[in-house]
């Protein structure tokens, strides 16, 4: 039964992926039928501007909201595991704000003096700007031991971070740093087939050593001392996990800014849904339904009111903060049972 439902649900989420590539593809101010698209793609019409549309402008975009998706999710899947609450996640705890404001920092550092900033060289600002903000929460929760108060920390670093990153952008005068402030709000507007490769490269390996961690975590999940008996060394096991998670989280902010509620909602409700918590099969379940929930809210981001278009981490609130709410709620009423 239950082997049944596991690949109903991952059915569920490929027909969902498949779905919505070809609806965001399709939908735009040139609407472009789904024959046409399937032209297109299969290299049978080139160079007209309906292919031009597709392959410079819609394509990146579809693939990077996928591709930072199923990162996000998986960062909050790995920040849940390592704080053993399902409220953890990359936005909530700081960690995002971290990376937002180093990625702030490195622009215009980096456009002042050379004129240009690679990919490379952002995600590594944004890598930095998570560590440290990881590593205040670490020193936090050995002193702050229930998770609420920990949250508590972690939204104030967000709120210190966040003032930063506001303050720098004020007082930046650069004709560059005034995409800066809508790269702060959250979008996957404007992405090139190099920040696909870039990545799809650096989130791709990141996926698969989570993979490789599917028993450690498995273990852990049990408890410490189980996963002590097992064999797991969890001093070695909880640094690869806040780096991973870290990493993930980076990848996301440099490329389309802070996201919100995306690395809670969606492995909890993938979790609740398969009624199961094994790596191997919540793994990717996570990063498909992450993939899914950020296209369907980037295609709302640009078509709820085109051509105006929303910030994505809007879109992702209205849907993800509900989610919370219920999470918070529920784990109340098993606290008073």
């Amino acid at each position: 039964m239950q082997k049944k439902r596991y690949i109903f649900i991952f059915l569920i989420l490929i027909a969902a992926f498949l779905a919505i590539t070809v609806l965001n593809i399709n939908t735009g101010n040139v609407e472009i039928s789904v024959s046409r698209i399937l032209k297109i793609l299969s290299g049978q019409e080139t160079g007209s501007p309906e292919a031009n549309i597709i392959w410079k402008i819609r394509l990146p975009r579809i693939l990077m909201a996928a591709i930072l998706g199923g990162a996000l999710s998986l960062s909050g899947f790995l920040l849940q595991t390592f704080f053993e609450n399902p409220i953890a996640g990359p936005f909530v705890l700081g960690i995002s704000s971290g990376a937002k404001m180093m990625v702030a920092f490195a622009l215009i550092f980096f456009l002042e003096h050379f004129h240009r900033v690679s990919s490379y060289t952002l995600i590594l600002a944004a890598f930095i700007g998570s560590l440290i903000c990881t590593g205040f929460i670490l020193l936090f929760s050995r002193r702050i031991h229930n998770m609420a108060g920990l949250l508590v920390a972690g939204i104030m670093i967000g709120y210190i971070c966040s003032a930063v990153t506001d303050f720098v952008i004020t007082f930046a005068d650069d004709t560059d740093i005034v995409n800066l402030h809508d790269w702060s709000q959250g979008s996957f507007s404007g992405m090139s087939w190099s920040n696909v490769q870039v990545a799809s490269i650096v989130i791709g390996i990141a996926v698969v050593l989570t993979f490789f961690l599917s028993k450690p975590i498995g273990a852990y999940q049990l408890g410490e001392a189980y996963a002590k008996s097992m064999g797991v060394n969890i001093r070695i096991f909880r640094t690869v996990l806040i780096v991973l998670s870290s990493i993930l989280s980076a990848c996301v902010t440099a490329f389309a800014g802070p996201i919100s509620f995306v690395g809670i909602a969606v492995p909890y409700l993938i979790k609740h849904s398969m009624k199961t918590s094994k790596p191997l099969l919540v793994i990717p379940a996570t990063v498909l339904g992450g993939a899914v929930f950020c296209m369907i809210c980037d295609l709302i981001a640009r078509m709820a009111f085109a051509p105006l278009e929303l910030n994505i981490s809007t879109v992702t609130s209205i849907f993800g903060a509900p989610v919370v709410i219920f999470m918070m709620l529920k784990q109340r009423r098993h606290g008073h049972e």
